[in-house]
């Protein structure tokens, strides 16, 4: 970002990465469940990817009410690990607490395709703008 950037100008760049983060997470979440129900013969896939994804996409939403990931959604820390941690441990949870299951296979799966997707598209987006930048 240029230092010769007005504090406004700033602001709106930085909400709109943002949103851009957020809505990127969003995709990971969903595509983690789409994959994930792409083994099971259902009658309505979509109902399945939702039922599959809304303790994610909770544990999420509640990751992102922390002012330090939105000051800076594209570290990979603070940022990248806290939405991870918390899209996982909430989504497990919730699943926990509503008889969603938490079989060892599954909870092993989500952690490692969670934390590569959320963690894995902050590095790429760090490398892609010090390539830019130069």
């Amino acid at each position: 970002m240029p230092t010769n950037a007005t504090p406004d100008v700033r602001r709106v760049r930085t909400a709109r990465t943002a949103y851009l983060a957020l809505a990127g997470d969003a995709v990971i979440v969903l595509g983690f469940a789409a994959t994930g129900r792409g083994f099971h013969n259902e009658a309505n896939p979509v109902l399945g990817v939702l039922t599959t994804a809304w303790p994610f996409l909770v544990g999420l939403a509640v990751a992102w009410l922390l002012p330090l990931i939105r000051r800076r959604p594209l570290a990979v820390w603070p940022a990248g690990l806290v939405v991870w941690l918390g899209t996982y441990l909430i989504g497990m949870a919730l699943r926990g607490v509503t008889g969603a299951g938490l079989a060892v296979p599954f909870l092993i799966v989500a952690a490692s395709v969670l934390g590569a997707a959320i963690v894995g598209w902050r590095v790429v987006a760090l490398l892609v703008r010090r390539l830019v930048r130069r």
